[in-house]
């Protein structure tokens, strides 16, 4: 990544771009709400509402019944379930994951049964370089809380080709598809420094990834925003966690 794009703010940056950055939402959808309404969405989930503001988020994307929705990393399955309740019989939601993830969901997967709460649901385990989609599979593609693990690898964690992983969904995302990227906020000019200390990340460094791999930078909203965050602790810090500043990226592909 050049100098320029990793000391632009996101907002210059969307500028520079030709894009508007937004935090309308499109008017509430009533398959939203009653997903989200759901008296059978586990306890867990709808105490985590409060910070996740799942009314935002999937009416910012456009989220509706019928769709074909890709959900990568999609851990202990909270997007999953709202998603899957949202798209309806009528729609299909991949929940993927790799095996490094599964022990950090724990135990949730369990108690999410999707074969008998959400038979909707497809799940896939796979090494994010091992992904494979046919061309124009899914309307949506729900990237949330992991791009920033594309850039470190450990013992348990294989590498990935980030360009590699952003062409994939580009050609399986149809024309005119909706792509989610959320994340936690990293400092302006830091790029990928601090992806494996703080799980942190530069927006400016999504946005040229996925821009580069054709995608349209369509808007961002301010719905997962937190002033309050310095943007210097771990996104685990037990005084930050599940109120990070998170940035709401939403991408198409024309």
């Amino acid at each position: 990544m050049n100098t320029l794009t990793r000391v632009l703010g996101t907002t210059m940056l969307l500028s520079l771009l030709g894009v508007s950055a937004t935090t309308a939402l499109a008017a509430d959808q009533p398959a939203i709400q009653a997903a989200i309404n759901d008296a059978a969405r586990p306890a867990a989930d709808r105490l985590k509402d409060a910070n996740r503001h799942p009314d935002a988020i999937l009416n910012f994307f456009e989220v509706a019944p019928g769709q074909q929705v890709l959900d990568i990393f999609s851990g202990g399955g909270y997007y999953t379930e709202l998603l899957a309740r949202t798209v309806g019989k009528q729609g299909t939601v991949v929940a993927h994951n790799n095996k490094a993830y599964l022990p950090f969901a724990g135990d949730e997967l369990k108690l999410r049964d999707y074969n008998t709460r959400l038979p909707n649901v497809q799940t896939l385990l796979a090494e994010a370089d091992d992904l494979h989609f046919a061309e124009a599979s899914f309307d949506r593609i729900f990237f949330v809380l992991g791009f920033h693990d594309a850039f470190f690898s450990e013992k348990d964690w294989p590498a990935i080709d980030v360009d590699k992983l952003t062409a994939l969904m580009y050609r399986s995302l149809k024309p005119g598809g909706k792509v989610a990227i959320i994340d936690h906020r990293a400092s302006a000019g830091v790029g990928i420094a601090v992806t494996h200390s703080l799980h942190r990340i530069e927006p400016a460094v999504v946005v040229a990834k996925m821009t580069a791999a054709g995608f349209v930078l369509e808007g961002e909203s301010a719905a997962l925003a937190n002033p309050d965050d310095n943007l210097e602790k771990s996104a685990f810090d037990k005084d930050i966690r599940g109120k990070t500043d998170r940035f709401v990226l939403k991408f198409t592909r024309l």
